[in-house]
């Protein structure tokens, strides 16, 4: 969808009209005729109907239709969240009419540019749309343009700008390309190549393939790795936003599984085409360092991500194996589908002892427990710093991709001590499974703040939500850029 602001609309361009309480005719660019019309027209909008259905005009009047908009005022979520999500909302809905070309004036006395903002984000974010498969039967009424009318010169060059590059916008959008390519088409070596791109704004990209990863004798990572024909990658970002800072960096680490078949512990067949999306935390990653370059961020930042492909072939890891962890801590591997921990420990490790960042934050689909404790609507947090927890809750609250804290504990650690190696992969216990998951990794982190995301619920909705259609969500790049804007810059 292109986003542009012009002073006036075309022909072909539908009219959507904005507003909270009060619609001023005057201030609608309208003739007298039209304004007429306009009046007389049945403005009813009964509970939480936010849209009038299409008014048509008649040819004389010049306007062949238009959509009346009103927020609802009333709701119970604080205004930001309201006016983003109206924005989906309303791209839904004119979408719904077939609507390919719109122009949106609002009601100047109601909103100020950031509201404004707000709507436009919204609308942006529900555009996003993953048909490059299809070749017969692609759907012909997505929006094509949406030109906002800005009649009294209210928005800046800057906002403009702003708005129509949608920094934090294409992030999300990178995060849920990559999430939604087939596992035959985005393997470790394909996801690094996409994220070349990031080269143009900035980023700078190391790899670290098989035989470095040996010398650093990464063994957990290699071993979920080791039965698949795609070789394993290590991928680590920076972005450094700040050069004459030489404090210590912040670094946000990814589980890359590109796809999860559960290894010899395979999983059932039904559901089975989902686990594309393993890497759902590896997506985030990248999709935030994106956001972090395009709008020049003044943090130094690490992002590192863990990409392997986790197969049953003659050569896969079995359960019972030992393997020995880059940090010399060894694992017994009872079960090969808890295997996310496993390319998590060895990259949290690598990015603690090499970049000494003040704080890590890795995400990951790692628990299917999770969903359990959380539905499709919050992540589950896990951290040894308060003060890290409430930062990211607060960031959290403000962009809506909300998160929800659960516990660590000495006593869900020692259920991962094992008598043949320092720690097994999986307690075997029923309950607790992502806080198991957590203490695992907590295992590998040090005295480093850190925080882990689990966001097995969250990455992938098959219903679609107000700012995202069905299919990869982004979730976690927005709160993360939330996060840093707000603390580093």
């Amino acid at each position: 969808m292109k986003i542009t602001f012009e002073k006036k609309k075309t022909e072909k361009d539908h009219l959507v009209f904005i507003y909270k309480n009060k619609l001023s005719f005057s201030n609608l660019a309208l003739n007298s005729e039209q304004i007429d019309l306009l009046k007389n027209s049945n403005l009813s909008f009964k509970g939480r109907k936010e849209f009038t259905e299409t008014i048509h005009y008649s040819a004389k009047a010049e306007i062949d239709s238009l959509t009346i908009a009103k927020i609802n005022t009333e709701a119970a979520e604080a205004e930001s969240v309201r006016l983003e999500s109206f924005g989906g909302r309303l791209l839904s809905y004119l979408e719904k009419k077939k609507i390919l070309n719109a122009a949106i004036i609002f009601e100047d006395k109601e909103f100020n540019i950031s509201d404004k903002k707000l709507i436009i984000t919204g609308l942006n974010l529900k555009s996003y749309k993953f048909d490059k498969y299809k070749t017969k039967s692609k759907e012909k009424h997505f929006i094509e343009t949406l030109k906002i009318i800005d009649l009294q010169n209210k928005f800046s060059n800057k906002d403009k700008i702003e708005i129509t590059s949608g920094k934090r916008v294409k992030g999300v959008f990178l995060t849920r390309d990559l999430v939604s390519e087939p596992a035959n088409v985005l393997y470790p070596s394909k996801f690094v190549d996409i994220c070349k791109i990031l080269r143009k704004t900035g980023v700078s990209i190391e790899v670290l393939d098989e035989k470095k990863m040996k010398s650093l004798r990464m063994n957990a990572l290699l071993g979920v790795s080791q039965g698949s024909v795609r070789p394993a990658r290590t991928m680590i970002m920076k972005w450094t936003g700040n050069p004459n800072n030489k404090k210590q960096p912040i670094a946000f680490i990814g589980k890359g599984v590109t796809f999860d078949t559960g290894g010899i512990s395979i999983k059932p067949s039904g559901g089975m085409e989902d686990m594309k999306w393993d890497m759902g935390g590896a997506g985030v990653v990248a999709g935030l360092m994106h956001t972090l370059a395009l709008r020049k961020a003044k943090a130094n930042v690490i992002g590192a991500v863990g990409l392997v492909e986790n197969m049953p072939d003659g050569n896969a890891q079995r359960p019972g194996d030992i393997v020995k962890s880059m940090s010399g801590q060894t694992i017994e591997v009872l079960n090969t589908d808890a295997e996310g921990r496993l390319v998590l420990a060895d990259v949290l490790w690598y990015v603690k002892e090499r970049f000494k960042p003040k704080l890590m934050v890795d995400l990951a689909t790692l628990t299917g427990a999770i969903i359990v404790a959380l539905g499709d609507r919050y992540a589950g947090m896990f951290s040894n710093s308060d003060d890290l927890a409430d930062k990211l809750y607060s960031s959290s609250k403000e962009t809506q991709e909300l998160i929800w804290r659960l516990p660590l504990d000495s006593d869900f650690d020692k259920l991962l001590n094992c008598q043949v190696a320092d720690m097994k992969n999986i307690t075997g216990a029923r309950g607790a499974g992502s806080i198991t998951a957590a203490q695992f990794l907590q295992r590998f982190v040090g005295e480093v703040e850190w925080a882990h995301l689990d966001i097995a619920g969250v990455t992938w909705s098959k219903k679609g939500t107000s700012l995202s259609r069905p299919g990869g969500t982004g979730f976690g790049v927005r709160l993360l850029d939330n996060f840093v804007k707000k603390n580093y810059g």
